[in-house]
Parts: C-alpha cells; sequence; structure tokens
C-alpha cells in the first residue's frame, strides 16, 4: 500500500516536472522519422499477465520484426535522436505513466516480452509475482547490455544463455528482499549510473 502510494504521486510529480522535457523530445522525433512519438511493446507484467509498456520510439518504424534485442551503439535500425535517448535513459520516461496507472513501479524486475518468459522455468516465475518496475539490480548492471550483445555473432544466444540467467538471479534477489529502503537504495544506484 505504502508503495503504491508512493508510485502514484512520485509519477505525477515526474509526469508534471518532465512534461517540458517530454514535449520537447516528442516534437525532435517526429521532426527526424516519421512514426508515433511512442513505442507500445507488449510486455509480461505481474501475475503473467501481458501489458503494454510506454517507450519514446528511439527506431524506425517496423525495426521490432528484424529482432527484439538491440545490438551495440550503432545498431542501423535506431534513429540518431534514438541512440541519444537510449544512452541517457530518456526514452524511458514514458514509463512514468505505466507507474502512475499501475501496471508499472519505480522499481521491481523489468519486464520481459513474452518470448523470452516462455523460457523461464516454474522457479524463475516467482519473478512475475511482484510488480515489474523500470529500474532494479539487473537494469543497473546490464545498462551496456546493447554492447554486450555487439560483441558476438549470436546475440540470441549470449542473451538466452549468459545475460538471461542472470537477470533472473538478480531479479529473485529483488523479490526475496523487498523494501522501501532497498526500493530507494536502487534508485539512487541507478541515478548514479546513469550520471557516470
Amino acid at each position: 500500500m505504502i508503495k503504491r502510494l508512493f508510485d502514484i504521486i512520485f509519477s505525477l510529480i515526474g509526469l508534471i516536472l518532465f512534461l517540458p522535457l517530454l514535449l520537447i523530445i516528442a516534437l525532435v522525433l517526429k521532426i527526424e522519422s516519421k512514426g508515433p512519438v511512442f513505442y507500445l511493446q507488449s510486455r509480461v507484467g505481474k501475475n503473467n499477465t501481458d501489458f503494454k509498456i510506454f517507450k519514446f520510439r528511439t527506431m524506425y518504424v517496423g525495426s521490432d520484426k528484424k529482432g527484439l534485442l538491440t545490438v551495440g551503439d550503432k545498431d542501423p535500425r535506431v534513429t540518431n535522436v534514438g541512440y541519444f535517448l537510449r544512452k541517457y535513459k530518456l526514452d524511458e520516461l514514458p514509463q512514468l505513466i505505466n507507474v502512475f496507472i499501475g501496471n508499472m513501479s519505480f522499481v521491481g524486475p523489468r519486464p520481459e516480452v513474452r518470448k523470452y518468459v516462455d523460457y523461464y522455468s516454474n522457479s524463475d516465475k516467482e519473478i512475475l509475482s511482484v510488480k515489474p518496475g523500470i529500474t532494479d539490480y539487473a537494469s543497473i548492471e546490464f545498462r551496456d547490455e546493447a554492447e554486450l550483445l555487439k560483441t558476438t555473432n549470436n546475440p540470441e544466444k549470449l542473451y538466452l544463455e549468459t545475460i538471461m540467467p542472470q537477470k533472473i538471479i538478480l531479479n529473485k534477489k529483488y523479490i526475496n528482499d523487498v523494501s522501501i529502503f532497498n526500493d530507494f537504495k536502487i534508485i539512487v544506484k541507478t541515478i548514479e549510473a546513469i550520471v557516470k
């Protein structure tokens, strides 16, 4: 209850404070390339239910049909503005909408697409017992995930066999010790990681 109240209050404050920036980003996106301002993608949330996650569109329209993983800082599917937004995690700002309406929280396991959740074991699915978040331990640890994926000829294999299992371990670490205090620590570490 306290966490939900925190999410509502601070997501609303965030949306109000960042409104000028959100509008500027939206305008630049519309000028730079054709397509919608937001990219709505189906992700798996609490209780294994699908929901639409809000992000600023950072790729050319239709790019997701060529693969779900972004590879490196020069993925040709990503727009010039998209590179900048991704680098500073500004493409994630619209997820404040998800937090406000209640299908995400500020802190919680990052929601996966259904394709990868289908690889979860029964014990892994305990991750889906909590609301997904904008940030978590895995988001901090794998902030440069796209760069890691760039180092191999088979990004899908690297993700499934190396990155995703480590994310699952970090997600379980979070759900086994959920507290407002830990959420605050993760938020602070996330800000530090972005600044660095």
